[in-house]
């Protein structure tokens, strides 16, 4: 007898199409299955739709909805109601999201266990200690009292986790755990939930566009697209010899290739010299001096025209510190040699026309984009502040022309980024960046918040145009697939230092430093144990 039980799902806002379209799944108990597809594939609906959680305007249909053989469907609101927390616990996305800033951990906890078992007090505490020792965070009255903010990622996904698990579900859904997470953080999440999986004997919806993690870590697995399942099965079976031509779509659009050839005789762009980046924190007691954080510690490099330099390393490394100081965002000691120009010794107005030469494309597009603003707008912004003699017209050439240049249509230029994909975001960020001609492109994690396929197209945008103008990137990134496909070299930041410098090919097969090791073996142990047909 299975665990859950769905068929024949339909989804529908309205009268338009389907967005879930007849989907039939079932989970056994101590099993996890794995949702996959790209955005908009109907992943989460599906989910939602079990959890009875869809938006006022949805409308579901089910021939039969079915958690260890009751009928859910049957049921009255307030029943199903109970169900979510209780019998079935859910772990979202983004934590810092799901989580209430206003609330310690504590409370977040108790909530749930006020709520479907009555405890309060002491016994609530004691419950909430025992759920922080299974997830693995310390047991201690200080992290009960901590605020979300003051968490780590990691952190805050086993709060989500413990919370999820307060109650001892039978069902788990895992929504995109670990997407905004670093390798490593990843790894110990995934073991966690199959330890779990393990321990209690549950059931677990996975729903993820990692197929590397769901090979490693799902029994089974069903590949979504357009509201529909095109495939399922195990996971073995499924990812090493697919079927649907979909499925193998997917597959493909694992990160690959090689990153664009550098000439011989390309000049040096950009010289970092002893670069430090410093912090002041709290004083200790009344009168003490305040704590210093050095978040990047003396770190030198150089790169040449046409070259990308990989930057990785976890959440606090210093990565995204060390892209402000580049681009005079932040205050910084040492030196910032770009065309030759030492940046660090320019202020105000000195500074602005050296910005027209380096750029920056943000993880998350839809955030870097103001919503009020059209595409055209948006993108010759850059075009107002440097070239204001250019009139309304020939910046509007401009635009059209960068527009094609990065896979977009011209004619979409008075329309807003709500309307459109994750992935169209991001070229539209690329091309505010690319509109000022610059030299330099500070790419900041700019593929994590999109699926493979995406991630896949942006990839060969960036070589075309890198090859096309001779850009010179600096790619941050926490994986190391599409680093390592992009990268000419690789630097491994820890703590605000440099731990290894190199070749990325070089370092990637034979790494000197054990945390580049570590990093290596979190990323690439996910890695299918058998060959993928192609």
């Amino acid at each position: 007898m299975s665990l859950l039980e769905l068929e024949q799902l339909t989804v529908r806002f309205g009268d338009a199409a389907p967005v879930v379209d007849q989907v039939s799944l079932k989970l056994e108990r101590g099993r996890m299955l794995a949702l996959v597809g790209e955005s908009g594939s109907g992943k989460s609906l599906t989910a939602m739709s079990i959890l009875d959680l869809l938006p006022a305007s949805a409308t579901r249909e089910a021939t039969a909805l079915r958690l260890d053989d009751e009928n859910l469907l049957a049921w009255s609101a307030m029943e199903r109601r109970r169900l979510r927390g209780g019998r079935i616990g859910t772990i979202f996305q983004e934590p810092l999201t799901a989580l209430n800033p206003l609330h310690t951990v504590e409370k977040q906890i108790g909530e749930t266990l006020r709520i479907h078992q009555g405890l309060s007090g002491a016994a609530a505490r004691q419950r909430s200690l025992s759920l922080l020792s299974q997830v693995e965070l310390p047991a201690s009255e200080a992290m009960l009292s901590r605020y979300p903010h003051q968490l780590s990622g990691g952190q805050r996904q086993r709060v989500m986790i413990a919370m999820a698990l307060a109650n001892d579900p039978e069902l788990l859904i895992a929504d995109e755990p670990t997407t905004a997470l670093d390798v490593t953080v990843q790894e110990t999440i995934m073991d966690l939930l199959k330890r779990l999986q393990h321990e209690r004997n549950l059931g677990i919806l996975l729903i993820s566009h990692d197929l590397g993690l769901v090979g490693r870590f799902a029994e089974d697995v069903a590949v979504m697209h357009h509201g529909k399942v095109v495939e399922s099965g195990p996971s073995e079976q499924v990812l090493s010899q697919p079927q649907a031509q979909y499925t193998r779509h997917l597959i493909d659009a694992e990160p690959s290739g090689t990153a664009v050839p550098v000439a011989d005789d390309a000049p040096t762009l950009l010289r970092a010299g002893d670069l430090e980046v410093s912090f002041k924190g709290s004083r200790r007691g009344w009168f003490g001096p305040r704590e210093e954080t050095r978040a990047v510690d003396r770190i030198s490099f150089q790169l040449r025209r046409g070259e990308t330099l990989g930057v990785v390393g976890e959440s606090g490394s210093g990565k995204s510190t060390l892209a402000l100081a580049l681009l005079r965002l932040v205050a910084c000691q040492g030196r910032v040699m770009l065309l030759d120009q030492d940046l660090t010794r320019l202020r105000g107005g000195a500074l602005r026309p050296w910005r027209r030469h380096m750029q920056v494309v943000f993880q998350d597009p839809f955030g870097s984009l103001n919503p009020r603003l059209t595409v055209l707008r948006a993108v010759e912004e850059g075009l107002r502040v440097h070239q204001p003699d250019l009139s309304r017209d020939q910046r509007r050439d401009r635009v059209r022309q960068l527009l094609r240049e990065v896979g977009l249509d011209p004619d979409a230029l008075e329309r807003y980024p709500h309307e459109f994909s994750g992935g169209q975001r991001q070229r539209i960020a690329i091309a505010r960046a690319l509109i000022m001609k610059p030299d330099l492109l500070i790419l900041d994690e700019p593929t994590s918040a999109l699926d493979r396929s995406v991630q896949a197209q942006v990839l060969d945008l960036l070589r075309d145009l890198q090859r096309r103008h001779g850009l010179s990137y600096l790619f941050i990134s926490h994986d190391l697939k599409v680093v390592r496909a992009l990268s000419h070299r690789l630097l491994v930041m820890r703590q605000g230092q440099v731990v290894e410098h190199g070749d990325t090919e070089a370092i990637f097969q034979r790494p000197a430093h054990d945390y580049t090791r570590t990093l290596i073996d979190a990323a690439f142990s996910t890695e299918k144990k058998h060959a993928v047909a192609h």
